[in-house]
């Protein structure tokens, strides 16, 4: 890890260095945007903190609020169309209806796919972003959004559980049911967004435990839908019309260019990640496997996130694209994806 930087002067990056930040920020940009404030006072320097604190980020910048992503544009803008392919001029679109979606369950039998699950991003409109959000803010959005979790009914009804002051018991329930969010890594740490741990942090679960919304954590909301098995459509349903009653009370900070916005840029747009974990033992070792991926805009890795190896041959398999395509279009790619996974293994199995 890197010194801590003076937010003052021109940052430097070690040879090497591959992050988005540091291919393009020019000395020409920093002379251009270091002195502009956000109007709720955000300036560069806390945009991109992170990845000159840590030039082996990937991206390497974090967006302070809605406004940063505008203002700070000229750098934005290049790194969100080198990771995404999505141009200043071009558009996106929403689609949380989950009758579009054509994606009958792929694996009945439970023989493949071990679990489901699809969580987006959803930021409230009038407060910064997480790496620039006052103690005030927070607690007032924490508060806004558990009383709108709370007026759930049916099979979206359950409890909230704040971090601050947890009873032992209950952490201990929720890290066995992969529930709890930790503080956050250096990247996050060096963005602001540890802040005030674990002060207005919360975690919402359904009785079942099929739905979750995470408060404060590297976004203002992360809302999840998840369960055993491969049924993708009925986990998007439930998924929809969560987002869909919360979105009814709870403005969240979208426009037609990039979308539902949120912290990293990698989650603009949808922010949607929609996966499987599932049982591919000889699929994944083909030789031509990763590629196969890629021209399916589908991502494999490890069951234990990024950076994580396989386990008996499960693999996480997600979308990859985010940005200038619908929820529905996200999901159907991976549904396309895992189907056509399923269909190589039983192939492999028969020789």
């Amino acid at each position: 890890m890197a010194a801590k930087w003076d937010g003052k002067s021109f940052p430097s990056f070690p040879a090497g260095c591959k992050s988005l930040l540091c291919k393009h920020l020019s000395k020409e940009m920093w002379e251009q945007l270091k002195d502009k404030k956000t109007k709720l006072g955000v300036g560069l320097a806390e945009c991109i903190r992170s990845g000159v604190e840590n030039p082996d980020s990937s991206c390497g910048v974090y967006a302070g609020d809605e406004e940063a992503y505008t203002l700070f544009g000229p750098l934005f803008d290049k790194v969100i169309e080198e990771y995404h392919g999505h141009k200043p001029s071009d558009t996106h679109k929403s689609d949380l209806n989950p009758a579009n979606l054509k994606a009958p369950n792929p694996d009945p039998e439970g023989k493949y796919i071990v679990s489901t699950r699809v969580r987006v991003a959803r930021s409230l409109r009038g407060y910064g972003l997480p790496g620039s959000c006052t103690k005030q803010h927070r607690l007032d959005l924490e508060a806004r959004v558990r009383e709108q979790l709370s007026s759930l009914t049916g099979d979206l009804k359950g409890t909230y559980h704040p971090l601050q002051g947890m009873p032992e018991d209950v952490a201990k329930k929720l890290i066995e049911d992969h529930f709890l969010f930790k503080k956050g890594d250096r990247f996050l740490e060096s963005a602001g967004i540890n802040r005030d741990w674990p002060e207005a942090r919360g975690i919402y679960h359904n009785d079942s435990k099929t739905f979750l919304t995470w408060i404060n954590e590297e976004d203002h909301t992360r809302i999840i839908s998840m369960q055993m098995g491969g049924d993708i459509a009925q986990v998007f349903d439930r998924l929809c019309r969560a987002v869909n009653a919360l979105s009814s009370k709870l403005e969240f900070q979208y426009n037609g260019h990039l979308g539902f916005l949120s912290s990293c840029p990698t989650n603009l747009g949808t922010g949607i990640r929609a996966s499987v974990h599932i049982r591919i033992p000889l699929a994944s070792q083909q030789p031509n496997f990763k590629e196969w991926c890629d021209q399916r805009n589908v991502q494999p890795r490890g069951i234990h996130g990024e950076h994580s190896e396989s386990a008996g041959g499960v693999y996480d398999i997600s979308n990859k694209q985010r940005l200038g395509i619908s929820e529905v279009a996200c999901i159907q790619q991976m549904y396309d994806g895992v189907k056509g996974l399923i269909e190589w293994e039983k192939s492999l199995e028969g020789k």
